[in-house]
């Protein structure tokens, strides 16, 4: 691991590469997995992806492993515990935006058949390969991950801006923004 070139934004310590080298860019089509990084984003709004990353056990035993069903189902009793678990975000907007999300994941579901049909079919079911050459060429938010933001909040989601579906997008593959030297393009 140690003589691979990679994204420079990765060198922080190993739960970062691992995170980089095993999942970071690599296509996501099941729902429960795209669900997870829609959580994990959008409690991300505002803050580090590695203060994220770093709680992210925390976060699966919080939330019932990402079920979005189980989730959608919260009772204020539940969100009220979650908002005293120290181990994750406990920003009150953010928890009850995932009981609302995940309402929203599923009437997506209804919709489409799977939120992975919809949501790929905003790159026509392929990754974009954006083949940047540095850091600073990757993007914060484009045109696309603007609509996707504007199609969800239509849908009734929450914390869903454009910057943290570019966010959601990069982490689930939709977009490849590894750097053109790093060693997961050979």
């Amino acid at each position: 691991m140690e003589n691979k070139i990679r994204c420079a934004w990765c060198e922080k310590d190993d739960l970062y590469r691992k995170y980089h080298d095993e999942e970071w860019g690599i296509p996501v089509y099941d729902d429960p997995t795209l669900f997870e990084f829609l959580i994990l984003e959008t409690f991300q709004a505002g803050l580090s992806w590695y203060t994220i990353l770093s709680k992210r056990e925390n976060f699966r035993k919080a939330f019932d492993n990402f079920d979005y069903k189980k989730i959608a189902q919260y009772s204020e009793d539940k969100i009220q515990e979650l908002l005293l678990d120290a181990g994750i975000i406990r920003n009150k907007l953010k928890v009850y935006s995932a009981v609302s999300n995940a309402i929203a994941f599923m009437k997506i579901q209804e919709e489409f058949g799977s939120f992975s049909k919809y949501i790929w079919d905003f790159v026509e079911g392929k990754p974009i390969d954006n083949k940047l050459q540095s850091l600073k060429d990757i993007p914060a938010t484009t045109p696309l991950s603007d609509a996707i933001s504007k199609d969800l909040k239509k849908r009734g989601f929450k914390f869903v801006g454009s910057t943290v579906v570019y966010a959601h997008m990069q982490a689930t593959g939709m977009v490849n923004d590894h750097i053109a030297n790093c060693w997961t393009r050979s």
